[in-house]
């Protein structure tokens, strides 16, 4: 048996064996700073990255300011009483109307962008081209509309806010001597009214800007200025209608050469293609159907593309009065009576087709927005709701004008004509397949889809940017 000495010594070697075991070894120091090393290098990787997920969530957030905050922090401004409101006025003298919108801004808390926060949207009936023989009486139509406008502006705020009348194809298809005689009684309305006027106030303005300040208000009202997804803008008025995109390779641009335009955004430009058709516009082409093979001065017209049921209805297009009758033909009955929906189409063909000069041949790559008689027609036959606007197809307006021409309506006379022409438009005249989808606005977000609003924050911008140069 182990004596207690050797039970101790067994001991002592055990612990001494056991304390070698737990020593570093030789070096170990280098090793243990190495895993230290480590540590502080893992630790630098994850403040990088933290750092790089930090500046994208910053980066993201500006991107997104526009959309998303952009309204929380105005509104919170607003309620502190930081907004100063900024006002302006136009008329739209249109062929079949006179609208004023008066349009009230606020600039952008933290970007100083213009902001819309109301508009007013009011119109008068007939267009002022109605009344060319009798320009004072046109004027006094619109200083009936000024009234109005007055009720939104502040009185303290009148003189600082720009009117401007732009009459469109209405005026442009009267003789010069009547437009220009319209146009000089409202220059005299202008003078007297207390609003902001200046040489270009009173003008009958040019298709292409139309149809840009179209674009612009559908994309402005849309949050899409800032992006690459802006969408097209159909407008259809009574004398003309507008087409205005802006492509999506550059490579298409010398398709449109003359009749590309660089239009400002909030922080860049977009180039866009526009064109305004004169002659295409609905009125026109009625007028242009109606007239088919009649003598020149003939007010008593018989159509092709109104019913057989029709007699004697009123037709007004610019100065002129019209009274028009449906045409018997081989496929109407005195228990059916139908418009001969092919020999109708083809008329508005010869009619329509020559005015469409360029051709928008890449209109079909993008989303399409369409307003004004598109929105008109489509909620009158029931494509689209009457208060939400919505989406329809081409193919859809072609199906519902071959209903309405095989319909005796004496309600509607003129439906038949006009949806033939607008399925002939979107179809053969713009290249569009029948599957092709059509957003229809009349409003968005509560405000009318019209190119016066572009025509406004363009006027504004163009007036506050002189106003820095000066400085």
């Amino acid at each position: 048996m182990p004596t207690a000495n050797q039970n101790l010594r067994n001991r002592k070697l055990q612990q001494q064996d056991s304390s070698e075991r737990t020593q570093p070894p030789a070096g170990s120091r280098r090793k243990g700073g190495s895993k230290g090393g480590s540590a502080s290098s893992s630790n630098l990787r994850f403040s990088f990255i933290c750092l790089v997920i930090s500046a994208s969530l910053l980066i993201f957030l500006a991107g997104a300011y526009t959309d998303s905050f952009h309204p929380i922090i105005d509104g919170i401004a607003g309620k502190l009483g930081y907004h100063e409101k900024i006002y302006a006025v136009v008329i739209d003298a249109g062929s079949t109307g006179s609208r004023v919108l008066a349009f009230e801004f606020h600039h952008g808390y933290l970007d100083g962008r213009l902001v819309l926060d109301y508009e007013l949207f009011e119109q008068s009936k007939p267009g002022l081209s109605a009344y060319a023989d009798r320009p004072d009486e046109g004027a006094a139509s619109i200083g009936k509309l000024l009234d109005l406008a007055k009720k939104v502006v502040p009185h303290d705020k009148l003189s600082q806010t720009p009117l401007v009348l732009k009459a469109t194809a209405g005026l442009r298809l009267l003789k010069p001597a009547q437009a220009e005689a319209l146009l000089a009684a409202c220059r005299e309305l202008f003078k007297t009214s207390g609003f902001l006027v200046n040489a270009q106030a009173v003008e009958i303005m040019d298709g292409t800007d139309e149809g840009i300040f179209s674009w612009f208000t559908v994309n402005f009202l849309l949050g899409k200025l800032n992006g690459r997804n802006t969408v097209a803008a159909l407008d259809l008025g009574g004398g003309s209608t507008q087409v205005t995109f802006a492509p999506k390779d550059v490579s298409q641009t010398p398709l449109y050469k003359d009749y590309m335009h660089r239009v400002p955004t909030f922080t860049s430009y977009v180039e866009v293609f526009t064109n305004s058709y004169l002659g295409a516009g609905l009125h026109a082409i009625r007028h242009a159907v109606f007239t088919h093979r009649a003598a020149e001065n003939q007010t008593k017209l018989v159509s092709e593309c109104v019913n057989p049921i029709i007699h004697d209805k009123l037709f007004r297009y610019g100065t002129g009065q019209y009274y028009i009758s449906g045409k018997d033909n081989p496929k109407a009955t005195a228990e059916n009576p139908v418009v001969d929906y092919e020999l109708c189409a083809a008329i508005v063909k010869q009619k329509l087709l020559p005015t469409l000069k360029p051709k928008p041949v890449t209109l079909k790559q993008h989303e399409i927005s369409a307003f004004s008689y598109f929105f008109d027609r489509a909620i009158e036959t029931g494509l689209v709701d009457p208060i939400q606007g919505g989406e329809t197809t081409v193919g859809e307006f072609v199906t519902k004008s071959r209903e309405v021409c095989a319909e005796a309506n004496a309600d509607q006379p003129f439906m038949c004509v006009d949806l033939v022409f607008i399925s002939t438009l979107l179809e053969e005249g713009y290249g569009l397949k029948a599957k092709t989808p059509l957003k229809l606005y009349k409003k968005i977000d509560g405000h009318e889809i019209s190119w016066a609003l572009g025509c406004a924050y363009n006027i504004l911008t163009s007036r506050e940017n002189a106003m820095k140069h000066k400085k």
